[in-house]
């Protein structure tokens, strides 16, 4: 649990955690009274998905074994891979499991983008319902979508 509690309170760069900035920010009465979200997508080996996911950003891997998270050099982001026993992919673009959610990416082109993320281990459905952006799937079939737009 702790891991996930930092997860949410990421540290910036100026040593002031994010929960103490947050909390700060709560004062005002017209701020959000949360910050710095975070996805958690729950896999069955979050040290392959966060290395998938953070050599395809540029981010760093933190891996505590059932917990798994990747952060760029400013620890503004964070996203969260937690293990799951009985994983089951999403089925795409079928709903018989639930995609549930996904994540957009945005690349400079997509036929470059379509190579990298393949030589991590992304597959690419038969299956794209657009020109602006493509549908992967990660190597534990979460659907991602590298788009131009």
């Amino acid at each position: 649990m702790l891991s996930r509690l930092y997860c949410a309170s990421a540290h910036s760069g100026s040593g002031v955690s994010g929960m103490r900035a947050s909390v700060a920010a709560m004062n005002d009465k017209n701020a959000a009274f949360a910050a710095y979200p975070s996805f958690v997508i729950d896999c069955p080996e979050p040290a392959v998905l966060a290395g998938f996911y953070g050599t395809m950003l540029g981010w760093k891997v933190k891996d505590d074994g059932d917990w798994a998270e990747i952060r760029p050099d400013d620890d503004s982001n964070c996203i969260g891979f937690q293990q799951v026993a009985d994983f089951r992919a999403p089925d795409w673009p079928g709903q018989q499991v639930p995609q549930q959610m996904h994540l957009d990416v945005m690349v400079r082109d997509l036929d470059e983008g379509e190579k990298a993320a393949m030589a991590l281990g992304a597959t690419k459905p038969d299956h794209q319902p657009g020109t602006s952006f493509r549908v992967f799937l990660d190597p534990a079939g979460h659907p991602f979508c590298l788009c131009v737009d």
